[in-house]
């Protein structure tokens, strides 16, 4: 396929869409009947290998590409918000059901949220909520002592939603869910049910929905009212706090409070339904990215016993008596730690597709990409198969430190969080949580089992994100 850009950069003419190649179709609906959807970031995979880094697909009367390129990628991605963006289906499924936040807004719609939430995760504010991140973090080990104890196995997963949950709350929305302890909670169930959602819907050929409500709809209904209460009682009681505490309108001490004061300012231009949508925003994306990432991380950690030794030996002598990172200065000298994360995403990124549109006549590799065309950015082949580095698809979490015999330094090939104006505003947010699990993890406990019932690791599953599909563990202490 190189070859064949080559000669059309040479011709100086742009090649069409219809050039590129890619897996046969049907007639009218293209390769739409094809897509797996459940494992559909592994089917675009196998394509890739097969029809090149760059391939074209026709789902109905939508045009796609798909690259995996990741110099091609970087190109993309910096391009946003005013050559791409989200795929149009995003924001409409996210605004009709109450949550065009950040992650979904687009154009100046985006650009008047952007900079509060980027303050609100810049690492300056996140270190006055590292106490709380560890409040946090210390009653996952409690719970997950209690259970080691009973010799309990149980869904790593669903503990580590609720724990990202509770800790983006406390920084978003000043507010302790403590949705870990209290089991009574029903939150963690309706955010359960919205991203397979939203993935399913993205995905359909047209709205069915907006014609006739299927069982699935309403219930999913449900869900989305169930949140909304509380996302209304949230906005509620933090009006009410500025009301009793005005001195916190010009410091205020969490996103929702400055997202309502700037409300309240003239000429901010935000909305109340933008303060809605990023509070719906940070209970979603705080739940689903972290949990996986950490889970994949840890199940990573298991099959792999050196690199499990390393970070044991690490955490033993950063923490010494500490049962949980104190604070960031800790964190900050366990880099293994931090490699041990960088290299499961490398792997097993929770975003192995990127969904976006273009909103001009562009150009890709020598070809022409019309206005309204797809394209599916796939960040994981490049970072597993790039020649420069060694072993490229094995866990070595000592490549992200530069150490000798490990080829290239791989952040440039892999890009968890994006990049350009885009990148993921609660990255750094993500890496303090990843840490202090990891960190508690290879303090207090040891891993006795791990995976399928039959010992198998968990397989990938797409639901938005890519999350294990069956991730049991048995924990005995140290």
């Amino acid at each position: 396929m190189q070859a064949s850009q080559d000669v059309i950069r040479s011709n100086g003419r742009l090649g069409s869409l219809s050039t590129i190649p890619g897996p046969r179709g049907q007639l009218l609906l293209g390769n739409l009947m094809q897509l797996d959807i459940p494992r559909l970031h592994l089917q675009l995979e196998e394509w890739a290998r097969e029809h090149g880094s760059l391939y074209h697909l026709r789902l109905g009367n939508k045009q796609v590409i798909v690259d995996s390129d990741p110099d091609e990628i970087s190109t993309i991605m910096k391009a946003r918000p005013d050559t791409w963006k989200r795929v149009t289906e995003i924001a409409e499924c996210a605004r009709e059901d109450g949550f065009i936040g950040l992650f979904a807004a687009e154009g100046d719609e985006w650009r008047r949220q952007r900079r509060l939430v980027m303050t609100a995760f810049d690492p300056a504010h996140l270190r006055g909520y590292t106490p709380h991140i560890r409040l946090i973090t210390d009653r996952l080990r409690r719970r997950w002592t209690e259970r080691a104890r009973r010799g309990e196995r149980f869904e790593v997963r669903s503990e580590l939603m609720r724990y990202t949950v509770d800790a983006a709350a406390v920084l978003s929305y000043g507010k302790d869910l403590n949705t870990l302890e209290d089991e009574t909670s029903e939150l963690q169930s309706h955010l359960l049910a919205v991203f397979p959602m939203l993935y399913r819907r993205i995905l359909m050929p047209f709205a069915y929905w907006r014609l006739v409500r299927l069982p699935a709809d309403r219930e999913y209904d449900r869900h989305v009212a169930a949140i909304q209460h509380l996302i209304g009682k949230l906005v509620k009681d933090a009006r009410a706090q500025l009301e009793r505490m005005p001195q916190r309108r010009s410091s205020p001490s969490n996103l929702l409070e400055a997202m309502l004061i700037a409300r309240d300012d003239d000429g901010s231009g935000l909305t109340d339904t933008d303060i809605t949508g990023n509070v719906f925003t940070m209970l979603l994306a705080s739940q689903d990215t972290t949990a996986n990432t950490i889970a994949w991380t840890i199940s990573l950690l298991n099959r792999n016993p050196q690199a499990w030794h390393r970070l044991v030996k690490e955490t033993l002598s950063v923490l010494g008596d500490e049962l949980v990172p104190r604070d960031l200065d800790q964190m900050h000298q366990m880099s293994f730690a931090e490699a041990c994360a960088n290299e499961a995403m490398r792997l097993k990124p929770v975003a192995p597709i990127m969904a976006l549109e273009a909103m001009q006549d562009t150009t890709v590799r020598g070809y022409a990409i019309p206005k309204g065309c797809r394209a599916y950015l796939l960040p994981r082949p490049g970072a597993v198969e790039h020649e420069s580095l060694r072993d490229p698809l094995e866990f070595q979490p000592q490549r992200w430190l530069g150490e000798d015999g490990h080829g290239t330094f791989p952040k440039r090939i892999s890009t968890p969080f994006g990049a350009g104006p885009r990148i993921c505003p609660g990255r750094y947010l993500a890496m303090i949580e990843i840490g202090m699990v990891l960190a508690m993890l290879a303090r207090n406990f040891r891993i006795a089992e791990l995976g399928a019932k039959d010992g198998a690791p968990p397989e990938e599953r797409m639901a938005f994100t890519m999350c294990p599909s069956d991730f049991r563990c048995r924990l005995t202490l140290v």
